[in-house]
C-alpha cells in the first residue's frame, strides 16, 4: 500500500509539474503585447511623429494607453516607455537585453561599425577610445583652440541678421571637426562639410536607395566623406605623426580599427556632436531673450570670470568651472527642449515587463521628453526656471545624454563649447528675435520656428 501511494505520489508530482511547465510556457507565448496603434503597413506613424509637436504625439498616447504603448516608426515596430523606472530597466539594469540600434536608414548611412550600434567588448574597446580623446583631461587642452572658433563665429555675425540655427550647427560642425581632426580640418574643412550637409538629409528619410531619393543622395555622400577620411590617413600615416585628437586615438590603437571602422565612427560622432548642440544653443538664445532676469544672471556671471582673470584674454579649463548659473542655464533649457526626445534600443530576445511582452527584434524608445515634462519629476515642468537645478533632480528624471554604458561619451566637450560661446556672447553682444516668436518646428529635432531668426550687434 506504502508503495502504491509513493507511485502515485511521484506521478501526481510529475504531471504537476508538466502541467505548471506548460502553463508557463503556453502564458508566457499569451502575454499581450502592450497597447497601442502600428499604424498603416510600413509606414505605420512615422509621419504623424516628425511632422507635429512630439509633446502632443508622445503626450495623447500616453493619455490614452499609459506610460507602455506600441507603435510603428520608420519601418519598425517599437514599444515606447516613458516612466524612469522603465527607462532605468532599459538603459542600466537590463541594458544587456536591448542593443542599441537605429532605424535602418540612419543605420546604413552612419555605418553599422558605429560606437553607437555596438555591445560587448567591442563596444568597450570603441568607447575606451572615444573617451580618451573627449574626456576632460584631453578637451582642456583644446579650450583656446574651441574660444577661437567661438569668437570667429560670433565676430561673422555681427550687425547682421541670421538664422540662429544654421549658423549654431556651423559652429558646433567646426568644433566637432576639431577635435575629430586636429589642425587637419583647416584643409577639408569646406569639402567635409559639403559632403555631410548632403549626407545629413537622408537621416530620417526611407531607405529606398533609388537615383532621386533623399537616400540614394546620402549614401553617395558618405562614399565620398569615406574618401576624404581615407586622404587623411594615408597623410598621417606617411608623416609617422602621433596627434593627440580623435582620429589620432582611433588610429593608435594596439588592436588597430580597420579603415572603414574609423570612417564610420567619424561620421557617428559628428552626427552626434552636431545638431544637437546646435538645437541647444539655439534653444538657450531664444529662453535666455525671454527671460531678461536670467540673462542679466548669466552675463554678470561672465563678467565677473573676465574680471578675476586680470587682463589675461583667453579663457582656461579652470575657468569654465565657475559658470555655476549659466551651466543651470544649458541643464533647464536641455530639460524643457528635450533636443534628445528619444533613443532607440531594439529587444535582443522575448522580455516581459510590467505583465506585456515586448518581441525580440522589436524597437525600444525611451521617451526623454516624457519623463523630463511629467509634473511628478519636475514641479510646473512648462516653466524655464534654471533655478530648479540648485538641487540634484531625482534619478532617471534627467537624461539630456542618455543613461548607462550607452549614454553619450561627449557631453563633456559639447558642455565646453556651450559655456565658452555663452561667455562671449552674454558678455559683448546683444540680439533681438525677427518675425514670430511663439511657432515651433519640427524637423526632426524641436526648434524655434525658422531656426530663430535674430538681428545681433555688438553691444555698445
Amino acid at each position: 500500500m506504502n508503495s502504491f501511494f509513493s507511485i502515485f505520489f511521484f506521478f501526481f508530482s510529475f504531471l504537476l509539474f508538466v502541467l505548471c511547465y506548460v502553463a508557463r510556457k503556453i502564458s508566457g507565448k499569451k502575454l499581450p503585447l502592450p497597447p497601442g496603434s502600428l499604424g498603416w503597413p510600413y509606414i505605420g506613424e512615422t509621419f504623424q511623429l516628425y511632422s507635429q509637436n512630439p509633446n502632443v504625439f508622445f503626450a495623447s498616447k500616453q493619455k490614452r494607453y499609459g506610460s507602455i504603448f506600441k507603435t510603428h516608426i520608420l519601418g519598425c515596430p517599437c514599444v515606447m516607455i516613458s516612466s524612469p523606472e522603465a527607462a532605468k530597466f532599459v538603459l542600466v539594469t537590463r541594458a544587456n537585453l536591448f542593443k542599441p540600434t537605429f532605424p535602418a536608414s540612419k543605420e546604413r548611412i552612419l555605418g553599422r561599425q558605429a560606437l553607437f550600434f555596438q555591445q560587448g567588448d567591442y563596444h568597450s574597446k570603441l568607447r575606451r577610445l572615444v573617451l580618451r580623446a573627449v574626456m576632460p583631461e584631453a578637451i582642456k587642452n583644446i579650450v583656446s583652440d574651441v574660444e577661437a572658433t567661438a569668437v570667429n563665429t560670433l565676430r561673422s555675425w555681427e550687425g547682421r541678421s541670421i538664422n540662429t540655427f544654421q549658423e549654431m550647427k556651423t559652429y558646433s560642425f567646426n568644433v566637432a571637426l576639431l577635435s575629430i581632426f586636429g589642425k587637419d580640418e583647416v584643409v577639408y574643412r569646406e569639402e567635409l562639410k559639403e559632403c555631410y550637409y548632403n549626407l545629413e538629409k537622408g537621416y530620417n528619410s526611407m531607405p529606398i536607395n533609388l537615383p532621386g531619393t533623399l537616400f540614394h543622395k546620402a549614401m553617395k555622400a558618405r562614399k565620398q566623406l569615406a574618401k576624404i577620411v581615407a586622404n587623411i590617413l594615408s597623410d598621417r600615416r606617411q608623416k609617422k605623426e602621433e596627434i593627440n585628437d580623435l582620429l589620432g586615438s582611433l588610429m593608435r590603437e594596439k588592436e588597430a580599427l580597420t579603415d572603414d571602422q574609423i570612417v564610420d565612427n567619424i561620421i557617428g560622432i559628428i552626427f552626434a556632436a552636431r545638431d544637437t548642440t546646435a538645437s541647444v544653443l539655439t534653444w538657450i538664445v531664444k529662453y535666455l531673450g525671454e527671460n531678461p532676469s536670467f540673462l542679466q544672471a548669466v552675463m554678470e556671471e561672465q563678467e565677473a570670470i573676465m574680471e578675476q582673470k586680470d587682463g589675461e584674454k583667453t579663457l582656461s579649463w579652470s575657468d569654465t568651472k565657475k559658470m555655476p548659473i549659466t551651466s543651470r542655464v544649458i541643464q533647464e533649457t536641455m530639460r524643457v527642449a528635450s533636443i534628445l526626445s528619444f533613443t532607440f534600443r531594439e529587444a535582443v530576445e522575448d522580455v516581459e515587463y510590467e505583465g506585456y511582452l515586448i518581441p525580440k527584434g522589436w524597437k525600444v524608445l525611451p521617451l526623454f521628453r516624457n519623463i523630463h515634462h511629467s509634473p511628478d519629476n519636475f514641479s510646473d515642468p512648462g516653466k524655464f526656471d534654471p533655478s530648479r537645478f540648485e538641487v540634484a533632480p531625482k534619478p532617471n528624471t534627467f537624461m539630456p545624454f542618455g543613461n548607462g554604458i550607452h549614454s553619450c561619451p561627449g557631453n563633456e566637450l559639447a558642455k565646453l563649447e556651450m559655456l565658452v560661446l555663452l561667455h562671449h556672447l552674454t558678455t559683448k553682444y546683444r540680439w533681438s528675435v525677427l518675425g514670430p516668436q511663439g511657432g515651433i518646428q519640427y524637423a526632426p529635432f524641436a526648434l524655434p520656428q525658422n531656426g530663430l531668426p535674430i538681428k545681433f550687434s555688438l553691444k555698445t
